[in-house]
Formats: structure tokens, C-alpha cells, sequence
């Protein structure tokens, strides 16, 4: 038997445990209110550490942590803009945007005044 068709075979498993640890840290945090606030953070944290580590042996989340991974490569790739060309593309765009509010302002009294005009 391969591993893969084991792991897929235990994937149904593994999501319950995760979903029942995402029970167990809602049930806690409900049932443990009164106590200090960093104490339930802290344990939702260890809580949500471990339905992720679990989570992360299914055959989904083994292609979400490779897409992760893949996005972060792909980021580190990308160009990404200089200050003045930020600042110019931005002043482009805010002088496009309050030209066309003229001409849509333009229009729309031409339009209110020939309404008015035929309707008056």
C-alpha cells in the first residue's frame, strides 16, 4: 500500500481531530470565561497551533502549505515599483479621476438644463 493512498485513507480522520480541536478551544474559551484573558488567548493559540499541524498532514493541506510556499517564491520574483513611480501612477490616476468628474458634471447640468428646458 503507498503512503500517499494511506494518507488520503486517514485524511477523514485527521479532519476530525481538527474539528474537534476547533471544539475543544470554542468550548473552553466558553466554559473557562471567567479566568484571565491572556490565559484562554494563550490556550487558543496552542489549541489552533495544533489543529493547524494536524491540518497541515492532510493531503489539502499538504497542496495549500505547497501553494503558500510557491506564492512566497513568487513574490520574492516580482518587480515591484519605486517610490516615484508609486507616486506618479498615483497623481495619474487622481487626474484622471477629477477630469472625468468634470465631464460627468459638465454633462449632467447640460442634461438637467435641457430637461428642464423641455419639461419648463
Amino acid at each position: 500500500m503507498s503512503s500517499k493512498a494511506q494518507t488520503g485513507r486517514l485524511d477523514g480522520a485527521r479532519w476530525l481531530v481538527v474539528w474537534l480541536l476547533v471544539a475543544l478551544g470554542v468550548g473552553g474559551n466558553w466554559y473557562f470565561g471567567g479566568e484571565s484573558l491572556l490565559y484562554r488567548v494563550l490556550g487558543l493559540v496552542v489549541v489552533a497551533i495544533l489543529a493547524l499541524l494536524v491540518a497541515l498532514q492532510t493531503v489539502r493541506g499538504a497542496a495549500f502549505w505547497k501553494l503558500a510556499r510557491e506564492s512566497r517564491a513568487e513574490i520574492r520574483r516580482v518587480v515591484w515599483p519605486t517610490r516615484q513611480e508609486s507616486t506618479q501612477t498615483t497623481l495619474i490616476v487622481v487626474a484622471f479621476v477629477l477630469v472625468m468628474a468634470l465631464i460627468l458634471w459638465g454633462l449632467d447640468t447640460v442634461v438637467g438644463w435641457l430637461v428642464s428646458r423641455v419639461i419648463g
